[in-house]
């Protein structure tokens, strides 16, 4: 039996993950469990599970009675002490934003294994992440949940180093892939929540919208698989079926392909090296038929384009990228920019002279750096 920590518990992919626990109860025990500011609900679940520890990100409330066998965190650094203190084999991280960077530091450097929901860690921190990494080996100690990820880990086992030419990075498009520029200059929160094919959180459903979340996929595969960027490629693909491919460098093609479900690459996570029988639905590609693919239309677009820009910049400008979207993302759900304000908030951001990121502290000062950036650049366009 594996101990588990999940980060992120109220959260799309903390519940499903806690899903395949109730489907495995043999498999795992939670060690620890965290939330920002649903404390009902996490009250509830630290009841069921009986974690040894739990977190409360957004601040201390007052703990009820029948709670208090458990060890109780609080605030900013809640994460980072729990992976450091509490003692476990696992640590899913599903928590969004820069708020897991420390947390995955601290979970690697005393020897648990990360299963990674969180790619704004990799995206801002890779440079000092990847090389305390392993993601192959039967000890690997950071496996990636994104499905584009999860399958290119998949497509990639067994591999010899550099073997491939590239990376081909799936994405459905969201729910405007067909549409001009001039029909996106009236998108409402509402029309971008509205997607296609995934069940998702907020802020990921508007960066699918948006294809930030593709932008940070790419960056984020650089890290990941020690790729160049020119090795990395993006299709539209709106079935969601393929969830990724790599290309060798024979030219042959390996593919991973399955129904839009995330509880597979978490499953897969949780269980690696091992496959486990399946908890989403089979794959019947007769009943589908057909499978489209095209390549992304970067005019409308723009965020692909700033994903590579910011690789060739280097240093902090993946992590700026990431901050800025995050303040754009939050301005358009709250009604304060367009839709399509959102990439020119980042392409503001990227275009100042950028701070250094070479340590954890740096990143985190790039991070709240660009942050400030992009909220100056918001005020002065409204």
């Amino acid at each position: 039996m594996r101990k588990i920590a999940i980060l992120g518990t109220t959260g799309s992919i903390g519940s499903q993950a806690l899903s395949i626990v109730d489907a495995y109860p043999d498999k795992f025990s939670i060690s620890a469990l965290s939330a920002h500011s649903n404390a009902v609900e996490l009250f509830n679940l630290v009841r069921k599970y009986r974690p040894s520890a739990a977190a409360l990100t957004s601040g201390e409330v007052q703990i009820p009675e029948d709670l208090s066998f458990c060890n109780w965190y609080f605030g900013e650094t809640a994460l980072e002490k729990i992976t450091r203190d509490v003692p476990c084999d696992d640590v899913l991280v599903s928590v969004v934003g820069m708020s897991a960077l420390k947390a995955v530091i601290n979970a690697i450097d005393t020897g648990k294994r990360v299963l990674l929901a969180n790619k704004e860690t990799i995206v801002a921190g890779g440079n000092i992440i990847m090389p305390k990494c392993d993601l192959f080996s039967e000890n690997a100690n950071l496996i990636p949940i994104d499905s584009e990820h999860s399958a290119i880990h998949q497509c990639l086992l067994g591999a010899k180093d550099n073997a491939f030419n590239s990376l081909i990075l799936t994405a459905s498009g969201g729910p405007f892939r067909t549409w001009s520029i001039k029909e996106m200059q009236n998108v409402r929160p509402e029309d971008a929540l509205k997607h296609p094919t995934w069940d998702m959180g907020k802020k990921i459903t508007i960066d699918s919208a948006s294809m930030f979340n593709k932008a940070l996929e790419i960056i984020e595969a650089k890290w990941l698989f020690s790729a160049e960027p020119s090795q990395i490629d993006v299709l539209v693909h709106p079935e969601s079926i393929v969830h990724s491919m790599v290309e060798y460098k024979d030219f042959a093609v390996m593919a991973q392909l399955g129904v839009p479900d995330m509880r597979t690459s978490i499953m897969y996570a949780m269980f690696y090296p091992v496959r486990m029988g399946a908890v989403s639905e089979r794959l019947n590609l007769a009943d589908i038929h057909t499978l489209h693919f095209e390549k992304p239309d970067t005019e409308c677009f723009p965020s692909i384009a700033l994903a590579y820009d910011a690789l060739r910049l280097g240093g902090s400008a993946p992590c700026v990228l990431n901050a800025a979207n995050e303040i754009a993302v939050e301005a358009f759900l709250n009604g304060k920019i367009g839709f399509l304000n959102i990439a020119d908030t980042v392409k503001y951001v990227l275009s100042k002279e950028l701070p250094k990121a070479k340590n954890a502290d740096e990143i985190i000062y790039a991070d709240n750096w660009a942050r400030c950036r992009a909220s100056e650049y918001i005020d002065s366009i409204n």
